[in-house]
């Protein structure tokens, strides 16, 4: 089962979404442009924005481009070239070759936590398969923080419950600023008179009689009649409760399997 779930996980990450180019994406301090003109070789530049969003052209000097589009910033540029008496009407390409202010971080358990241009528009599970997807150790669930209007929100989201209803409006489109926080699973713990006792991670909706499979199975002395969990309360006392194997786990369960008498 925790194979399944996360191949699904890898999947959805993979295939969900939809990707578009940089034109869209308003540019910023820190992007850096390359820009030709055509039949004007010495017109070639490579620059990076200003934190004051402007580049230095040859020709016509500082040009104003933060906030403006990779079209609208070519558009711009030849207006200034052609009334400037330069280049009669110039064909101007401006291409992002780093984009460095329109970013959102990944962090938690990914492959490959970090930043990440939003260079169009980006899902969240575009975002999280840049991140290289989840690791063995990642829960069902990510925490997308956003900021907009000096107002931040936070927000679960559930991946399998994304991937299971196929509905798109779920996949939350993310936008320059915006955390994504993958978290760990929950664990339980296992012990005594099993193959393999340790820390396991808990899976959703996870039967004692799974729990029992994935620490190995019993050992030759242990008994399934002697099945017990150790759970914290909601006051944090440690209570010791019998199970049955059809009983769900919970998290930081610690599921002890007594030796048989006989």
């Amino acid at each position: 089962m925790k194979k399944i779930k996360h191949a699904m996980l890898m999947i959805l990450m993979v295939t969900i979404g939809s990707w578009a180019t940089a034109a869209d994406v308003p540019l910023g301090p820190g992007d850096v442009l390359k820009i030709t003109v055509f039949g004007q070789p010495d017109l070639t530049l490579e620059t990076r924005v200003s934190e004051a969003g402007s580049i230095s052209y040859p020709l016509v000097g500082e040009v104003k481009v933060g906030g403006l589009s990779s079209n609208q910033a070519e558009q711009k540029i030849a207006e200034l070239l052609d009334k400037g008496g330069f280049v009669r009407k110039p064909q101007v390409n401006l291409m992002v070759t780093e984009m460095q202010s329109q970013q959102v971080s990944v962090l938690g358990q990914v492959n490959k936590p970090g930043r990440y241009p939003v260079d169009g528009k980006r899902s969240l599970t575009d975002i999280l398969a840049m991140a290289g997807g989840a690791n063995p150790d990642a829960a069902d669930t990510v925490i997308l923080t956003h900021t907009e209007g000096g107002k931040t929100t936070k927000e679960t989201i559930d991946l399998l419950e994304l991937v299971r209803s196929g509905d798109p409006s779920k996949n939350r489109q993310l936008t320059a600023g915006d955390s994504v926080f993958v978290e760990r699973a929950p664990r339980f713990y296992i012990y005594g008179e099993v193959t393999k006792p340790g820390s396991y991670k808990l899976e959703r909706d996870m039967l004692v009689l799974q729990a029992l499979s994935t620490g190995g199975g019993l050992s030759p002395r242990g008994t399934e009649r002697g099945v017990r969990i150790k759970r914290r309360d909601a006051n944090g006392v440690l209570q010791i409760i019998s199970v049955k194997h059809d009983d769900l786990l919970k998290p930081d369960d610690i599921v002890y399997v007594k030796e048989s008498l006989f």
